[in-house]
């Protein structure tokens, strides 16, 4: 029994001696290995979390983008939709003066014809200085003059001593604003001769 006894204290003390002397030891291999990982690569936790934070402000930061754009294009619809609606502001607002002169010229009770001549001249001299403040010409061909389908518009073909292509008469003067035909010039042609 004397040998039992004695071998159960040796155990404890081996094992405690063991505990102690590998405790130490792995405790200090546990702290050389947590802390270069703790600072070269970090949790998965937080990289979630900052990957979250960064889908986050890329989505608000994209967001006011679109917001932006969205105004932008309304803004221009709206800019376009006003240009449409009012574009001829200025025109109108001079054509009112040779409305008033003609609306005068009508109020007059007892008006001769040469009086009645001189108002359509003058009301149409403010006409022309109108049409000339806005670039709006006339397209009036002379007889003779080559027929220009960009600018006239033929009626009819008729003969003619002119040569074939030419104007022969004029039934309806055109217009054009800033270089763009807005009513092409009413004309009648003359076509060529058949033997």
């Amino acid at each position: 029994m004397t040998n039992t006894e004695e071998s159960k204290p040796d155990q404890p003390e081996l094992t405690s001696a063991l505990s102690e002397a590998a405790t130490p030891e792995a405790g200090t291999n546990e702290n050389k290995t947590s802390e270069p990982a703790v600072e070269t690569i970090p949790s998965l936790e937080q990289m979630l979390k900052k990957a979250e934070l960064d889908a986050a402000e890329h989505h608000d930061a994209w967001m006011r983008a679109k917001a932006d754009a969205e105004n932008t294009r309304k803004r221009a619809q709206i800019d376009v939709a006003n240009a449409h609606k009012y574009a001829i502001d200025k025109f109108s607002t001079e054509l009112l003066s040779v409305m008033d002169s003609l609306e005068a010229a009508l109020g007059v009770e007892k008006a001769s014809v040469d009086n009645f001549k001189s108002g359509m001249e003058l009301t149409l001299k403010q006409l022309t200085s109108v049409f000339e403040k806005f670039n709006l010409k006339q397209i009036n061909p002379q007889k003779g003059d080559k027929f220009d389908p960009h600018l006239h518009q033929a009626m009819s073909t008729v003969d003619s001593d002119l040569p074939p292509n030419t104007v022969v008469q004029v039934m309806q003067k055109g217009y054009m604003l800033n270089d763009r035909v807005i009513r092409p010039a009413l004309v009648t042609v003359s076509k060529s001769k058949e033997t």
